[in-house]
């Protein structure tokens, strides 16, 4: 008959021989008080195995000086200080005490049997006494059965203590590695990996070509279902072997590492706040002392990049699921004037018909609701490009719609400056909160040594001055001229695109009612027939005045 835990045993390296000069070659028969459970653990996979050899070898000496025989040795790898980590062999070591197959439990040393306290130690004792077990620390010694109570309590806080200390460290050391642009470890993103000992990411050959047309794609505003949809068809498949999702799209595009930069995630808590082993998908760029992404190496796609698409999945989501914040998906816009152009009967939004501009009313509710109207859709955006392009080179450099074009407009062509110039502002108001609290601390609560507070404020100084020549650096007045020429703004408004065109017709425009015809076949022109809102009137009487300014500071910045 052969023992449960041999299989274990062998993998950790023992020879048969040994096994039987140790005495976990046979399976003991004897009565429960003569036998005695053994329970090992390492942290971490890369502990020494032969460190673990020698634990046991010590736990059998001491079997045998008792005269005891161990039926089971139960080994795992699992953290014993953190709360949320079941230990499946350290409880089947307890039940077997506790359910009488044994008297004893070895540990080689008490931070091997837990590192949470005499909150849980303390009650294995109990539990111990009430049936006559005990529990033995073999390097220390300690026989809870003779009065060592007060010792594993005094050493089963320390090891809490020591975990405490240990989790610092490793942190420590983490967040420096980061700091430096050392890949943190982890899953790497498709189309990148990282080189054992290298600490940085660099293309994968097999998987980069696949992950740089996702991104082109992404970046031409292709959906994630069309992208899975096109990947699935070729037959190529995911680093596992599977079909691509739009879900697993959407995921691999928010992530920063995918940019090749150090991701900075919100770590998961339980329902009491403590820290879980889990990160919440996605996350920030951890951001360096010089307010600006730490890189740790290659990416599939740019900083630049990453922003711009994440831009286009903002503009095509919406609050939606109960869960978190996460947002569900809506149709992206086909037309130039979807959710601008009015009904004049019931006063809501029109949509794509097909051919035609028509009432949403009317198409989702029916005419008992509202009447309806449609126009061609060509004839109407053709009209309302016209009627943008007059509108615009009627208005002042000092109008708010040009200013609104201007920031618009750049936030499309450039999202990642306009992202950059959002960061640098919020680093910049953190500074500078950060400086006031250093004062209260050094004049009012008196609490800062002189010479301490100046080495800190002159670093703040620094990093303020260096903010602040940046957002103004980032904050350069936009190059107007391309809205002032009729033929330039022509070209603006055909290279834009569509979402460009949308972008910069609702800078200008707050909506436009299509007046319903005088009769059937009416002629009138369609120019006629729409009656825009626009955030500024072009027949604004301070018009002469603003034109007037800025022709004299440009042509003062011209001398």
């Amino acid at each position: 008959m052969e023992r449960d835990d041999l299989p274990t045993l062998r993998a950790l390296g023992f020879e048969d021989e040994e096994l039987r000069a140790l005495g976990l070659w046979d399976v003991p028969t004897d009565e429960p008080a003569s036998q005695a459970d053994a329970y090992i653990r390492r942290s971490k996979k890369s502990d020494d195995v032969a460190t673990l050899r020698a634990h046991i070898r010590d736990t059998c000496r001491t079997a045998a000086a008792e005269e005891k025989k161990i039926r089971h040795v139960w080994f795992e790898q699992r953290s014993a200080s953190k709360a949320h980590v079941r230990r499946e062999e350290f409880e089947k070591a307890i039940s077997a005490v506790l359910d009488g197959l044994s008297k004893t439990l070895y540990v080689w040393k008490t931070d091997r049997l837990s590192r949470r306290g005499m909150g849980q130690v303390g009650l294995l004792l109990d539990e111990f006494d009430e049936r006559s077990a005990r529990l033995v620390s073999v390097t220390e010694g300690l026989d809870s059965s003779r009065g060592s109570r007060m010792v594993f309590a005094i050493l089963s806080e320390r090891a809490r203590e020591e975990s405490k200390d240990i989790a610092l460290r490793t942190k420590t050391g983490g967040d420096a590695h980061k700091a430096e642009g050392r890949w943190p470890g982890g899953v790497v993103p498709y189309g990148l990996r990282c080189p054992k000992g290298a600490g940085k990411l660099e293309h994968d050959p097999k998987e980069y070509p696949t992950a740089r047309r996702i991104a082109e794609w992404l970046l031409e505003g292709v959906t994630p279902a069309v992208i899975a949809d096109k990947l699935n068809a070729e037959g190529v498949k995911t680093r596992k072997g599977k079909k691509w999702r739009a879900q697993t799209i959407i995921h691999l595009a928010q992530s920063p590492s995918w940019a090749g930069l150090i991701p900075d995630r919100e770590r998961a808590k339980d329902e009491f706040g403590a820290p879980l082993d889990k990160w919440h998908r996605g996350g920030t760029p951890l951001m360096g002392a010089d307010g600006h992404p730490i890189q740790a190496g290659q990416g599939v796609i740019t900083f630049a990049e990453r922003v711009k698409i994440l831009a286009f999945f903002a503009a095509r989501s919406r609050p939606g699921t109960s869960i978190g914040d996460r947002r569900r998906g809506k149709r992206k816009a086909a037309t130039i004037l979807t959710g601008v152009l009015r009904c004049p009967h019931c006063k809501g939004p029109m949509g794509n018909g097909g051919r035609n501009y028509r009432c949403l009313a009317r198409i989702n509710q029916g005419p008992s609701v509202c009447v309806g109207i449609a126009t061609l859709r060509e004839r109407a955006d053709e009209a309302l490009t016209t009627m943008w392009i007059n509108h615009i080179l009627s208005l002042s450099p000092e109008s708010p719609t040009i200013q609104a074009i201007a920031r618009r407009w750049l936030t499309y062509q450039d999202p990642a400056k306009e992202s950059r110039k959002r960061a640098v502002a919020a680093a910049l108001d953190s500074a500078a909160a950060r400086e006031l609290r250093l004062q209260k601390e050094f004049f009012i609560a008196g609490g800062m040594d002189e010479s301490l507070y100046e080495t800190l404020r002159a670093e703040l100084a620094a990093q303020i001055s260096a903010l602040k020549a940046e957002l103004a650096d980032l904050s350069q007045e936009a190059d107007l001229s391309p809205l002032m020429d009729p033929h330039a703004l022509a070209g603006l408004w055909e290279v834009a695109g569509l979402e460009g065109q949308r972008a910069l017709l609702q800078a200008a425009l707050k909506r436009v009612t299509l007046l319903p015809p005088k009769y059937r076949g009416d002629k009138t022109p369609i120019t006629d027939r729409l009656e825009p809102d626009w955030h500024d009137d072009s027949a604004n009487p301070a018009v002469d005045a603003a034109w007037d300014a800025w022709e004299a500071r440009r042509t003062q910045a011209m001398r």
